[in-house]
């Protein structure tokens, strides 16, 4: 355990620690959302979170040479995860349709500022609806910058 610096482990343990929670954000968004493809990005993200606690469990170890398959499993598993992290991306793109930003654009007499849904409105909410939502409010930030 010699091997590393303190604040090195901190941040090790830290990104495998950051690394499951963004795993389980995504799988729940895929929940939310109801898109399988968030799902298959989670568990594309798995071969990345296996080659990080190899790099950890060599270190903790101080690198022994009856362990160097670790790092040879570190580096499969990072290729493999870089390939997974691609197709889970490509799904998502695929799944996802085009929108066209300038269709539901309404006159600056009826634009409201928009507001975030209540917590029982965002389980009906799809993705549709967010995108809705961030135009307005991106349209409504626009309009801001005009008047100033």
């Amino acid at each position: 355990m010699h091997a590393l610096s303190i604040p090195t482990w901190i941040i090790h343990i830290s990104s495998v620690i950051e690394w499951i929670a963004a795993i389980w954000f995504i799988w729940r968004y895929g929940e939310v959302t109801k898109n399988r493809a968030w799902w298959g990005l989670s568990f594309a993200m798995l071969p990345a979170l296996v080659s990080a606690m190899c790099a950890c469990t060599w270190h903790f170890f101080d690198n022994p040479m009856s362990l160097q398959w670790l790092v040879t499993l570190q580096a499969t598993m990072t290729v493999v995860g870089n390939v997974t992290l691609l197709i889970a991306a490509w799904y998502i793109w695929r799944t996802v349709k085009p929108v066209n930003c300038f269709a539901e654009v309404k006159s600056s007499a009826t634009l409201r500022t928009p507001h975030p849904p209540r917590k029982r409105e965002l389980r009906s909410w799809g993705l549709p609806k967010w995108r809705k939502f961030a135009r307005e409010v991106h349209q409504e930030s626009h309009k801001s910058e005009v008047k100033d």
